[in-house]
């Protein structure tokens, strides 16, 4: 039997965050149990222009995937007026990843094969009700946006570029709060204790999975 949950206040910026966490669970950023591999940082800084590129798909995907949600569970009248704005809020980001490539005369060029995200697809559960495929979708994004959320902190705090470092504050706080609107939605489709229980398998496997992926600096993730 898994542990009883318990809570742990997160702040980024001006705003915390109460995170789902196991009685035996470490605390990392968000609740992620497996910090990102302390080289990693170092490399992507040497690989910044292959790191953007990256990350400018990983905004354009994650505005995808809200759009996509909109159009599966358009009976969610709170998921739609939700992912409206995260939709407008990536889409954003994407635009701003854009510009810093511009600056440094690069090009968006081909999309990268994205394995953590592949990894992270074979956890969602299949068959069960709407509301149970929603849940699932609406915890993987959350992770998604939380793991996001850690490497953006990382390279805040670690990069030499002043503009990139404050760019990526602003964006660690944006998805600090997207992790915080999926959690949320997801309790309001689903009873809070099978949310918080999900979760926690979530994490766990969202760590094995983080064990076993390359250290690359050409990956956002």
């Amino acid at each position: 039997m898994l542990p009883e949950i318990t809570f742990v206040l997160y702040t980024f910026g001006q705003t915390s965050y109460f995170c789902s966490m196991g009685k035996d669970l470490t605390n990392h950023v968000l609740g992620l149990q497996l910090p990102t591999d302390p080289r990693w940082v170092n490399i992507a800084e040497m690989h910044m222009e292959e790191i953007l590129v990256d990350h400018a798909y990983c905004e354009q995907k994650a505005a995808s995937s809200c759009i996509s949600l909109i159009v599966q569970f358009p009976d969610f009248p709170a998921l739609v007026d939700m992912m409206t704005d995260v939709v407008a809020e990536e889409w954003s980001h994407f635009e701003r990843v854009m510009e810093h490539l511009k600056k440094r005369g690069m090009s968006l060029g081909p999309q990268r094969k994205d394995e953590y995200v592949m990894r992270l697809q074979q956890v969602l559960k299949k068959g069960g009700s709407r509301e149970d495929q929603l849940v699932e979708k609406l915890l993987m994004n959350a992770l998604i946006e939380a793991r996001s959320c850690e490497r953006f902190k990382l390279l805040h705090q670690q990069i030499m570029d002043e503009e990139l470092k404050k760019f990526y504050f602003e964006l660690m706080v944006s998805e600090a709060g997207h992790y915080k609107n999926f959690i949320e939605l997801a309790q309001t489709v689903k009873s809070e204790a099978y949310v918080r229980q999900r979760w926690k398998e979530f994490l766990v496997a969202e760590a094995e999975i983080m064990a076993t992926l390359e250290v690359r600096g050409d990956r956002m993730h």
